[in-house]
């Protein structure tokens, strides 16, 4: 069984990389739960978002980022 972790208290940023009209493409992040790093779609806040451990997401921004 999968459990859902408690989000209550994330702190949602959007990224600086999301763009479109009226800023209707974004992609929000929490960084501030221990040992999770949740992303979710802004358009779409209610909805149980995906989670990656801090290195998978790292590796994943360093993938993607052209660096």
């Amino acid at each position: 069984m999968r459990v859902t972790p408690d989000l209550t208290a994330a702190q949602w940023r959007k990224s600086t990389y999301s763009g479109g009209q009226d800023g209707d493409a974004c992609v929000e992040v929490a960084d501030n739960i221990p040992n999770l790093i949740p992303v979710r779609d802004s358009k779409t806040p209610h909805t149980t978002p995906l989670t990656f451990t801090p290195h998978a997401w790292q590796t994943f921004v360093t993938a993607t980022s052209g660096r």
